[in-house]
């Protein structure tokens, strides 16, 4: 199908918005080069298929860009979205919610659906706990889902203590107190030309209420569902992705182990394992 007018006119509206962002929030030594975070549309016009593309907490458009270039290739209309506070800087970040990042998913709905008339949502660590917030919210928009590496349990102490020292932070910010604060922790990134070197405290807090109302509604999921997660990741819980799929009510449903030792595993040499299981359960739906 093409894209219309108006769909045209949504990632004109994306891009300005992102350019914005980026000048707005730019931090010399932290910013990425603006086309980390721009989001971008893969079209191709001889399909009514489309896969909405979403990328993880502290990242960009960019960290998926070997996924979305092997799903075009693959015949699918491709739209990965920019999440709210991404592809710009830390504190931009840190002013964000998740339903900020709900909001960014839905406008890149949108643009698909100008395009597509069968959508696939998927995505990669957080972007992959969006995909089920979206599948468990909105089934009658998707055909199925898919998701890499969802953040149900982090590994970190950080994460543990997280909602204590977010409210910490918010008593002392009250009382215009800044020397005790603590409002990012360290990242040690896997793609440190895309992902930030440090983390709001409040996104990781933002992140486990999303998951937790996720988790809440996996019983409800009737749509086919891919679950993906490495058996040596050291951010997220391995544990998550079994758990995810446990609690998914679907009979259309597959959990597939990526046996690796680093939480990122939709870039380089080890995105192809990722991706034939993609291709694989894609080639198996029954599409309309």
């Amino acid at each position: 199908m093409l894209i219309s007018a108006d769909g045209n006119q949504l990632v004109q509206r994306e891009s300005l918005l992102f350019k914005r962002d980026y000048h707005q929030y730019f931090l010399d030594g932290e910013t990425k080069p603006r086309y980390i975070g721009e989001p971008y549309l893969l079209h191709h016009p001889g399909t009514n298929r489309g896969v909405l593309l979403i990328h993880g907490l502290l990242a960009a458009p960019e960290e998926v860009r070997e996924w979305a270039d092997f799903l075009h290739a693959g015949g699918y209309t491709v739209y990965a979205p920019r999440l709210a506070g991404h592809g710009t800087s830390a504190v931009d970040l840190a002013c964000r919610s998740y339903g900020d990042w709900v909001d960014s998913v839905n406008r890149g709905y949108a643009i698909l659906k100008t395009c597509c008339e069968q959508i696939v949502v998927a995505g990669f660590s957080t972007g992959g706990g969006l995909a089920l917030y979206q599948a468990v919210t909105r089934p009658e928009a998707f055909a199925a889902v898919i998701s890499v590496s969802a953040p149900l349990k982090f590994k970190s102490v950080s994460s543990a203590f997280a909602e204590v020292l977010d409210q910490w932070n918010v008593l002392l910010r009250a009382m215009g107190v800044k020397r005790l604060r603590r409002d990012f922790v360290a990242n040690d990134p896997d793609n440190p030309h895309i992902n930030y070197f440090r983390c709001p405290v409040r996104s990781i807090v933002q992140v486990k209420a999303m998951m937790k109302k996720v988790s809440g509604a996996l019983p409800t999921l009737s749509m086919p569902a891919l679950i993906i997660q490495a058996n040596q990741d050291p951010k997220v819980e391995p544990k998550s992705g079994r758990s995810i799929y446990d609690r998914i009510a679907s009979p259309d449903k597959r959990y597939r182990e990526i046996s690796f030792h680093l939480h990122g595993i939709v870039r380089g040499e080890i995105s192809r394992d990722v991706f034939a299981e993609v291709e694989d359960f894609l080639n198996r739906l029954s599409w309309r």
